[in-house]
């Protein structure tokens, strides 16, 4: 069993990503805190190295026929914490059985605007277009799911807040398309109507996963901090 916060530095030929962090290691899953900016899985018709190509790297040091399996994603924008199964036997526990696995998944976001309350309940239903772009719909449209996200407020600043935000769903692009439906899009976001990109990056970072081990049964909670910077430009 491996455990400790070991990091890689993985520059891509475009230099836009950093370094991967290895926060968790054991025969059965592997958790990372993944840098933004890095693919988790090549799109289709694209050679450029990925999450995936990094860790199956690492699991083949020690072990030649290593093949890591992807059971959940983050967007390649996003950062922070995501984990792999490391036996096909994982894999399939944790996809039939995420959502009952998962305990605890929180994002930190850095959100154009502010809100007047100091937390919520983002209560909708998303749907998704052709371009894959996910949207705020009625109830009872064709193909929507309901979506639930918790959030408080951590900061409040004149043009940003940064938010906490606790998935009670998760469904694709939940939070940019939840944030953006109320008029407070992430920060750097174009594609859901951001108007500021502070950073050049998606200001979008998974902070916490917690779960039951797939074959332990143990609860287990990991942590990536959130960038510092995202604090910096909630300024008053």
């Amino acid at each position: 069993m491996t455990k400790g916060h070991r990091a890689e530095r993985t520059p891509s030929s475009g230099g836009h990503w950093g370094k991967i962090e290895y926060l968790y290691e054991d025969r059965d899953i592997l958790v990372v805190s993944k840098p933004a900016g890095l693919a988790v899985i090549a799109p289709e018709g694209s050679r450029a190295k990925t999450l995936y190509d990094l860790v199956t790297d690492h699991m083949r040091r020690t072990n030649p026929r290593a093949r890591p399996a992807v059971v959940h994603r983050l967007d390649r924008d996003t950062s922070g914490v995501m984990m792999f199964a490391k036996s096909a036997a994982g894999k399939k526990i944790l996809m039939s059985r995420w959502n009952e696995l998962v305990k605890e998944r929180i994002y930190v976001a850095l959100a154009e605007g502010t809100f007047q309350e100091e937390s919520g309940v983002f209560d909708s239903w998303l749907v998704e277009n052709r371009a894959g772009t996910v949207y705020a719909a009625k109830a009872g449209t064709g193909g929507a799911l309901r979506a639930v996200t918790k959030w408080r407020a951590l900061k409040k600043g004149t043009l940003h807040c940064l938010l906490e935000l606790s998935l009670e769903t998760g469904r694709k692009h939940q939070i940019r398309a939840q944030l953006s439906a109320t008029g407070h899009p992430v920060a750097g976001d174009a594609r859901y109507g951001a108007r500021t990109d502070p950073l050049g990056r998606l200001c979008l970072h998974a902070t916490v996963l917690t779960l039951e081990h797939p074959f332990s049964r143990r609860v287990m909670r990991f942590e990536s901090p959130f960038p510092d910077e995202f604090r910096s430009f909630c300024a008053n």
